[in-house]
């Protein structure tokens, strides 16, 4: 049975979930911060998933990182799995811009945030939903 980590489900937002990730916004508005967790109870690592699964990932995040492309045009997508704090697996598809606040360093560790309003999450989430699921 899938659960979602607790720490990913406080710092995030759902946004929608395609065949095989539950799909998430970072709540950090100073980047298109998208997260993808494989719903399979216990998954840690990539390669762990069967062969089925890690083709099914690899697609999704394509798919993520079209959307994000389309939706804000940044300078570079960024693709990670790290787990170095969340062990449950997941990953991270950030759109990243010449002159952000962290480049051309990562995003984590920065110390540079701003959680949404609910007034500009809202609309993004359903607008990031509503592409992800024509995609």
């Amino acid at each position: 049975m899938f659960s979602l980590n607790e720490r990913l489900r406080a710092d995030t937002r759902h946004v929608t979930d395609l065949e095989l990730c539950r799909v998430l916004l970072m709540d950090n508005a100073l980047w298109p911060w998208l997260i993808l967790v494989p719903m399979r109870d216990g998954a840690v690592e990539i390669h762990r998933l069967d062969e089925g699964d890690q083709a099914l990932l690899m697609r999704e995040i394509a798919r993520a990182s079209r959307v994000v492309e389309r939706l804000f045009a940044p300078d570079k997508l960024n693709v990670g799995a790290l787990g170095n704090m969340v062990p449950q697996l997941h990953v991270h598809v950030i759109g990243r811009t010449r002159g952000d606040p962290a480049w051309p360093g990562p995003v984590w560790g920065s110390g540079h945030a701003r959680p949404y309003e609910a007034a500009e999450a809202d609309p993004l989430v359903r607008r990031l939903g509503g592409l992800l699921r024509e995609e």
